[in-house]
């Protein structure tokens, strides 16, 4: 299992891997989502 917070998506963004880098994107995407509905 990876980890799926914010912090270790930011640190997956400076890989090389691609598909590591699209995850990252997902989780990023994601918690940038969640936290602009729970502001309203």
């Amino acid at each position: 299992m990876e980890k799926v917070d914010v912090n270790s998506a930011y640190r997956r963004l400076k890989s090389p891997n691609i598909k590591t880098k699209k995850r990252a994107l997902k989780i990023i995407h994601a918690y940038k989502r969640n936290k602009h509905r729970s502001i309203l």
